[in-house]
């Protein structure tokens, strides 16, 4: 590669982000293709991203791997940089990518960890495992694509994997109420992935669970060190796996006795 600069196409997806989209695109417009493919918004998302590029992608939702590889095979790019909305590149980051891309990374390595600080409730929570959050997000649009579950989609990539140094900002948990609801949504599609591949739920998977989650973030982890909100954080983690495995024990009793229910629905 030398000293040829490598261009870069940023991919977001959408669903509903107009509260986020504008503050996320003001910090990819140095990129050279910003790449948004929308799921079918039914507020101001893409007029807003309209401003930053023309190029948007409007579809239904297939799932998060599939929505990024739609987006990644419209890009024209040598490298790709994912972003969520809610993400924001930081000035660190930005001119840290351009310095590594520049300087010609060797045909082997095909991808970056990014580091992650995540903010909860207006605070970027240090402990409790959730720093420095590694994230597969900038690598070659060639070295590979992502797979299908239904939620935490993975990167598979073939080469060599490095990692950065400079943080993305993610601003995940605005308030507690938002908390409550990206927790309903994402227990649900956790639940129909974990009946994949177990077709039983006893009350040690509800209990034990739980109870091990809560305690392996706030004490082994040292969420304790962020204070009030390192405590808040470590009970959702725990509820986040208490909710995942009671809707998973109730799907399999619908299934059992015959009833309606089913967390598919």
């Amino acid at each position: 590669m030398g000293n040829q600069r490598a261009s870069i196409s940023a991919v977001i997806i959408t669903k509903d982000e107009e509260r986020n989209i504008r503050s996320c695109l003001e910090t990819l417009t140095w990129v050279d293709e910003i790449i948004v493919v929308d799921a079918c918004s039914s507020d101001r998302t893409v007029e807003i991203a309209k401003a930053f590029t023309d190029r948007i992608f409007v579809r239904s939702w297939p799932g998060y791997g599939p929505q990024k590889n739609f987006g990644m095979d419209r890009a024209a790019a040598d490298w790709v940089l994912v972003v969520d909305a809610d993400e924001r590149v930081t000035e660190a980051l930005r001119e840290e990518i351009r310095q590594v891309l520049h300087a010609g990374p060797s045909a082997d390595l095909v991808g970056f960890e990014i580091p992650r600080r995540n903010f909860f409730y207006g605070r970027w929570i240090r402990g409790g495992g959730i720093y420095p959050d590694y994230q597969l997000r900038l690598f070659r649009r060639s070295a590979g694509r992502y797979d299908e579950v239904l939620l935490h989609e993975r990167l598979q990539l073939h080469g060599r994997i490095a990692r950065l140094t400079s943080p993305l900002d993610h601003y995940s948990m605005l308030d507690i109420r938002g908390h409550v609801q990206k927790m309903t949504r994402y227990t649900t599609l956790a639940a129909q992935e974990k009946l994949k591949v177990r077709s039983r739920v006893n009350w040690l998977d509800i209990a034990g669970n739980h109870l091990a989650t809560f305690l392996r973030t706030y004490v082994l982890r040292g969420g304790y060190r962020d204070g009030v909100h390192g405590i808040i954080v470590a009970l959702f983690a725990g509820m986040h796996t208490f909710v995942k495995y009671a809707k998973g024990w109730e799907t399999l009793e619908a299934r059992r006795t015959g009833s309606k229910f089913d967390v598919r629905s």
